[in-house]
């Protein structure tokens, strides 16, 4: 496994050229190139490891002693100033001793970015807390792109838009406090993280640019609009939702989910504002989607792109229509690949929902956009057997990878369907008339694949296989091979092969039926003709 590991890294690194760059660090062994000062506390650089174990086998350590100063630090200042609009992260390793605590302050770390050229440095400064637990090495990681910090004035940008930092100042279990506590440190980082591609091989399985002007396609998109709580959505929405163009339409190549202001009854139900929600008829599991979005601002609005497991049970959703729905929320798994609240402007979050955190789940992630509401970006997830990726404009911020996969951390190992939608929340201003969530395209790929249009032969010959993707059977065009015999056979992405037929050719089209009970996705079809085995690859919906 070390061996595929460090292959990986090389082919990666080969392709894109930009690893991880450590741009300042100390072992405490000799060579760093920080210099550490003390505030109101005693720090000892490059003494010995009085905890060695596994956790960090190190001989040498930094001893940060606050011996009960009020605002108690240890921090080190570069010539130049940080980039955090690039993607980075600070590490280090920490052992705090119970026995040295005094006082009855939190048991935390936190990471402070300071203008060391001004008179008050501490006036602009970003925070970021971590919790620590004492009597054990632990590794902390900071990032002000993932992480959710403090700025010590409001009117302040976010770190990421800010390139004024040339001061970290490390801070043991808070400040402005007479407690004691002994911490050891080691290993500390700081690192400029590669923009990771998350194109892999994917290929294209499913998509809508949303060409033109006019209805959406129906072929695509169910909008749901049954009320799923007797009169009411949930999460105190108070909008209904429609399937009129009015809230859902193209215009000009861009899909336009319009919220709206009015008065209108439906369901014997009168509500004062009217949305989409819109149903993907495609259902997969495991790929990667991206959605260029741009995304409504205002109080009480909260646009969403997001997934709910084909086997949801819920009153009018696309796929409990057609039977599908055996299994209630949260087994179902949701992700929600994006939200936005007007009540926290170009703050975008992904989040996770599963029988263990449901609700006002603790698997979540986010990054402010600060152009979130003007500009179109690019929002991807990638998402494996194993683990659940989030990124905007190729910039990863979160990954859900539950240590236990199970029924109640991991529901998703079945199919889900895409959801996108623009709610209204009880908080909307009077003076609110329409917004809109403006999505240019969508597109879902998986390992392995071609696109879902005829695909080339590596010889000069060209099969059609239609429609494609399909739902119970499959059309070849085969005149080219008039009075052959031809033997198919049916592999899934994998490689098993699931069926095999001889047919003689006798006319321009075959027809391969019953498919219908193959679950979705994708499916290798080996046409041997004359010696030469021709493939097609066809996806099922």
């Amino acid at each position: 496994m070390k061996c595929l590991k460090l292959f990986l890294c090389l082919v990666f690194l080969t392709q894109w050229g930009n690893a991880q760059t450590v741009l300042y660090s100390d072992t405490f062994e000799g060579g760093g190139n920080i210099t550490w000062v003390a505030d109101d506390c005693l720090v000892m650089p490059n003494v010995n490891n009085p905890v060695i174990n596994a956790g960090n086998p190190s001989a040498k350590i930094l001893a940060y002693h606050d011996i009960g100063g009020a605002y108690a630090n240890t921090r080190f200042q570069i010539n130049t100033f940080f980039d955090l609009r690039k993607l980075h992260r600070f590490s280090l390793k920490i052992y705090v001793p119970s026995s040295s605590i005094i006082g009855t302050q939190n048991p935390q770390i936190s990471l402070k970015m300071q203008n060391g050229t001004i008179a008050e440095p501490w006036t602009t400064q970003s925070e970021i807390i971590k919790p620590i637990v004492y009597n054990a090495w632990q590794t902390v990681e900071f990032n002000f792109a993932t992480d959710p910090f403090i700025n010590i004035n409001g009117a302040s940008l976010p770190p990421t838009q800010r390139i004024d930092f040339n001061r970290v100042v490390l801070q043991v279990n808070g400040e402005n406090n007479a407690s004691q506590v002994t911490a050891y440190i080691d290993d500390f980082k700081f690192e400029e993280l590669p923009i990771v591609n998350p194109n892999g091989n994917y290929q294209l399985v499913w998509s809508d640019e949303f060409a033109g002007t006019g209805v959406i396609d129906a072929q695509k998109w169910f909008p749901q609009t049954v009320l799923i709580a007797g009169s009411s959505w949930a999460n105190g929405e108070i909008q209904h939702y429609t399937n009129r163009s009015q809230n859902a339409s193209m215009v000009n190549g861009i899909l336009k989910i319009t919220a709206i202001k009015e008065q209108f009854r439906d369901q014997n139900v009168t509500k004062n504002y009217t949305s989409a929600r819109l149903n993907s008829k495609f259902a997969f599991k495991y790929g990667k989607v991206e959605i260029s979005a741009k995304l409504p601002s205002g109080v009480g609005t909260w646009p969403a792109l997001w997934f709910l497991g084909k086997n949801v049970q819920e009153t009018g959703a696309y796929w409990q229509t057609l039977g599908f729905g055996t299994t209630p929320w949260p087994a179902c798994g949701e992700i929600d690949m994006m939200e936005h609240w007007g009540t926290n402007q170009n703050y975008i979050q992904s989040a996770m929902h599963t029988p263990s955190s449901s609700g006002n789940t603790s698997n979540l992630g986010g990054r402010v956009v600060s152009t979130a509401s003007t500009e179109f970006h690019l929002y991807t997830m990638i998402w494996d057997a194993d683990k659940i990726e989030f990124y905007v404009d190729n910039v990863k911020y979160y990954t859900y990878n539950p240590a236990v996969k199970n029924a109640q951390t991991w529901p998703f190992d079945k199919e889900q369907y895409l959801l996108m939608n623009l709610a209204i929340l009880p908080s909307i201003p009077a003076s609110f008339t329409q917004a809109a969530l403006e999505v240019d395209y969508v597109k879902i790929y998986q390992r392995g694949t071609v696109s879902a249009n005829e695909t080339e032969l590596p010889t000069a010959l060209k099969v059609k296989a239609y429609p494609n993707p399909f739902y119970d059977k499959v059309t070849l065009d085969l005149s080219a091979f008039m009075g052959e015999v031809m033997q198919y056979k049916i592999y899934s992405i994998d490689g098993r092969m699931l069926r095999e037929n001889r047919i003689f050719i006798h006319t321009n089209e075959v027809v391969i039926e019953d498919l219908g009970t193959l679950p979705q996705g994708v499916y290798l079809l080996n046409l041997e003709i004359n010696g030469t085995t021709h493939p097609v690859k066809v996806v099922k919906i």
